[in-house]
């Protein structure tokens, strides 16, 4: 049986997105997101929030630096990788979301990035929208003309 490594997450962004290159003039873009959720305890609800670290790599985190800034809410699809390393004698690991798609959600302000779009790394062509989230409505049945008008519910 193969193995299954993939994860989604919709969340807002802790900070703005960091741009470093590495040797080879190839971008990468670190940024975290916060991911809450609700749940009851006794009588009460209570909120959560677990925080993620996100890499995005080459032209794509480049063309989404004005776009990925604290606060914003996105769509992450990705893998989950761990490093593991050393340091002053123990064994330390961390886990971390490599992007391969980034759906940018509605969010705060009139900045570009409004509404939903969706930009993912296909063959390092920069954006390949479509591959992942959708970037708009998708239908796989019949169009709207083939229905009435009256719809009893």
């Amino acid at each position: 049986m193969a193995d299954i490594n993939s994860v989604v997450l919709v969340g807002r962004l802790t900070r703005n997105i960091e741009i470093k290159y590495t040797n080879g003039g190839m971008a990468v873009g670190k940024l975290g997101i916060a991911v809450n959720r609700r749940r009851k305890q006794n009588d009460q609800w209570i909120e959560e929030a677990s925080f993620f670290d996100i890499t995005l790599w080459g032209k794509t985190a480049e063309a989404l630096q004005s776009y990925l800034v604290k606060g914003k809410q996105i769509g992450v699809q990705g893998e989950l990788r761990q490093s593991r390393w050393e340091q002053d004698g123990q064994a330390r690991s961390r886990v971390e979301v490599v992007a391969t798609n980034i759906q940018l959600l509605g969010g705060r302000g009139n900045g570009p990035g409004e509404g939903s779009q969706s930009y993912g790394q296909g063959d390092n062509q920069g954006f390949s929208g479509g591959s992942g989230f959708a970037s708009g409505p998708q239908s796989s049945g019949p169009s709207n003309d083939d229905f009435e008008d009256d719809i009893p519910f």
